[in-house]
């Protein structure tokens, strides 16, 4: 364990020792990582609640703060906080390409990656409260899939739970992998009719870079493949703040003359990369879709790659047939298909492996209503008006299935409203589990 300083605050690098499966405590075990932040003049306090934060995903460690930057700096006001890893991601024990050969054979390593869901994740955060705290309960923090962490975290240990604050992250109760992306390509399309509303050259910018991916599939610097299908994935940034602007800039400058005629240039594949690759984040690709699957129980199937197959549904993603016409291409986003695990060289090892758990049938429940029903944790939820990446009639629908759960609504913000909006947002929340407004 290790202590540092950043500017007005003190760190602490935490390890903790976790079963790799929780129905078998004696068996084999992985290390989480988290960094323990407090602000420099309350350091010595040994009174200080803890704040938990699970970050967005699947598959990202937690953000990296300098100093008491965004909601941080809120919340080290009054809480002691962790920064949490999730397992597999970060500095906790690592799951991806590299590492999960070590596992064994294709079906062996998603049978391993099956205990990577919220269900165990939240397993872990009692193990951590209780040598933490002293068995005190902590307020959790959840941003998109860490708020869908906090309410399985309502539905299986409140006793664990002193406040719950979810931002971008109610989750459908219910909702099969294939309802969730029917409810999500309309949104998508929104945002792409919002974004060429905003900047309307870009519509012939990306139809002359989806047309030349057509002819000339590119080698990104990583050695990935940028397909059409794969540059349409670019629309994941239509979700954030400040993500359509970015879109711009980067579509700016796409093409550069050359001896042999335009070409896609060397910065603009090279900010692609930098936007597409799954390198630091492949748990994100491979466990995407099963984070929704609940198994036969709640007449949950396979996942069996819906986002690609209701994709089929809405054929205004369909390059080819936009191309063919004088229309927009419609971008994507937050969806992920087989090809992904073709084109991007950090997911290609892991292809079986991803079969496999999109086959699988026989994932436990996440969520129990009843328990939710009856919740006595005071809860708020920051639910985005109109937010690409979480449902926002599936959130509306789970809050009030939540017993005391209240909810800011609000466009002020996109799905990274924590992010972006920081303190503001954090205040917000706190003031209506408080019921101060």
């Amino acid at each position: 364990m290790s202590t540092y300083r950043q500017p007005g605050l003190v760190l602490t690098d935490r390890r903790f020792t976790v079963p790799l499966d929780h129905a078998r405590p004696d068996g084999e075990t992985i290390e989480l990582y988290g960094r323990e932040v407090v602000a420099g003049d309350q350091a010595h306090r040994t009174d200080l609640p803890w704040l938990l934060y699970l970050e967005g995903g699947p598959g990202f460690g937690a953000r990296r703060f300098i100093g008491p930057q965004a909601w941080l700096g809120r919340a080290v006001r009054e809480f002691r906080v962790l920064l949490l890893d999730q397992r597999g991601t970060g500095r906790s024990t690592p799951a991806n390409r590299q590492t999960l050969p070590l596992r064994g054979t294709p079906r062996e390593q998603a049978d391993y990656l099956a205990h990577f869901r919220a269900d165990s994740i939240v397993k872990d955060c009692e193990l951590i409260r209780r040598e933490l705290t002293g068995g005190a309960p902590w307020t959790v923090l959840g941003q998109s899939f860490g708020g869908f962490c906090a309410t399985h975290y309502l539905s299986t240990a409140p006793e664990g739970l002193a406040t719950v604050l979810i931002t971008g992250g109610l989750p459908s109760l219910d909702a099969p992998a294939d309802e969730v992306y029917r409810a999500a390509y309309p949104r998508i399309l929104r945002k792409n009719e919002a974004h060429y509303a905003r900047y309307p050259e870009d519509v012939e910018r990306v139809r002359a870079v989806a047309a030349h991916l057509q002819e000339r599939p590119a080698t990104l610097p990583g050695g990935g493949t940028l397909t059409p299908e794969a540059f349409q994935s670019l629309g994941i940034l239509l979700g954030t703040g400040q993500g359509t602007h970015q879109l711009h800039l980067l579509l700016e400058d796409a093409f550069v003359p050359t001896p042999g005629g335009p070409a896609l240039s060397d910065a603009f594949l090279e900010a692609v990369q930098a936007q597409l690759s799954f390198a630091g984040h492949p748990l994100y690709a491979v466990l995407h879709e099963a984070i929704y699957a609940q198994g036969p129980g709640l007449g949950h199937g396979p996942t069996a790659w819906a986002a690609e197959r209701v994709r089929a549904e809405f054929p205004d993603f369909d390059a080819a047939n936009a191309l063919a016409g004088s229309g927009p291409v419609a971008l994507t986003g937050e969806s992920i298909h087989p090809w992904h695990f073709t084109t991007d060289p950090a997911l290609r090892p892991l292809h079986e492996t991803a079969e496999h758990l999109a086959a699988r049938a026989d994932w436990a429940p996440l969520y129990d209503p009843a328990r939710l029903a009856a919740n006595e944790v005071p809860v708020a939820a920051a639910v985005y008006h109109d937010d690409m990446y979480v449902d926002t009639a599936h959130s509306l629908r789970t809050a009030r299935a939540i017993r005391g759960l209240r909810t800011w609504v609000t466009d002020e913000f996109e799905h990274d409203g924590v992010r972006a909006g920081g303190p503001r947002v954090l205040d917000r929340l706190l003031a209506l589990v408080r019921d101060e407004i």
